[in-house]
């Protein structure tokens, strides 16, 4: 299935604008998340629609605070957080006809956060329609962030005003790829055949965390993604930081990447032909949908 999303508008967030977002990120990230690591309790964690589905403290209260100031700087937008969206599931369905969207994942790696692994981010995406048009992907502990829009270049930006451009890795034969493959979000008749593909590879491993798993491909350090789970605060602003990087960023049956879609599969590479070859090993995930 292909679909074709509206023609781009004028990018909603100047730039001015972009480094109030980025401030905001910042101090939601030291106010709420940095001072909770390694030092939750056990009340502050709870499962959500899994054991392994968690929800601490941090992140509650870190999209509240986000959430707060973006509709304070932004009173016109449409703000969608993983959790609210938890509360109420009807909200993500409105990503796809809003204007303009902030999508917000305020931890993303929970699970490493919860057990006190340092492998996790702050996600927000602003799209059009269900378009990205802006992403940033911010590490806490490292202070730095992965930020682009549609039509500028991915770069990684430091605390102390470093700035270098991102860049995905060059195409390679599959045997030497090293990719992201989170086996268990595919449909269990799947998973065996998903599963045999895997040797193939230099190296597949989910990082249990989509703002590192996206960050590192950007970089030219991992080479693809593939995901059946297509939550838009997971993979909006990364998809756009990779594009923008130079990765070919495309649903697996066709068409482009919206965050408004909830259903298929997204497959990043690092170029068309990469992805072309990659298609061609996971062209059963198609068939078997359609079948």
């Amino acid at each position: 299935m292909t679909e074709t999303l509206p023609a781009p508008l004028s990018n909603p967030v100047s730039p001015a604008q972009q480094q109030h977002v980025v401030n905001i990120i910042r101090r939601a990230a030291k106010a709420e998340i940095l001072p909770r690591f390694r030092q939750l309790d056990t009340n502050d964690v709870k499962s959500k629609s899994r054991p392994d589905d968690l929800v601490t403290a941090a992140d509650t209260a870190a999209e509240a605070m986000i959430t707060r100031a973006l509709k304070i700087a932004f009173p016109t937008a449409l703000v969608v957080g993983e959790e609210a969206v938890t509360d109420t599931p009807a909200l993500q369905d409105q990503i796809a006809d809003a204007p303009f969207a902030f999508i917000i994942d305020p931890i993303d790696g929970t699970w490493n956060f919860a057990h006190g692994i340092a492998v996790f981010g702050v996600i927000v995406a602003v799209t059009q329609f269900g378009r990205p048009v802006f992403g940033m992907i911010y590490d806490p502990v490292a202070d730095d962030w992965a930020i682009a829009e549609d039509d500028g270049l991915a770069t990684l930006e430091t605390a102390s005003s470093v700035s270098r451009p991102l860049k995905a890795s060059m195409g390679k034969p599959l045997e030497a790829l090293t990719g992201h493959i989170p086996l268990h979000l595919f449909a269990p008749d799947s998973q065996a055949k998903l599963a045999a593909t895997l040797p193939g590879f230099a190296r597949t491993h989910p990082l249990r965390s989509s703002a590192h798993e996206y960050r590192l491909i950007a970089q030219g350090y991992s080479d693809f993604l593939l995901t059946a789970s297509l939550h838009p605060w997971d993979h909006a602003a990364g998809a756009l930081i990779c594009e923008r990087a130079g990765a070919h960023v495309e649903m697996l049956d066709g068409g482009p990447y919206a965050a408004g879609r909830s259903t298929g599969h997204l497959l990043v590479a690092p170029d068309r032909t990469t992805w072309n070859k990659l298609k061609k090993v996971f062209d059963f995930l198609i068939e078997k949908a359609e079948s």
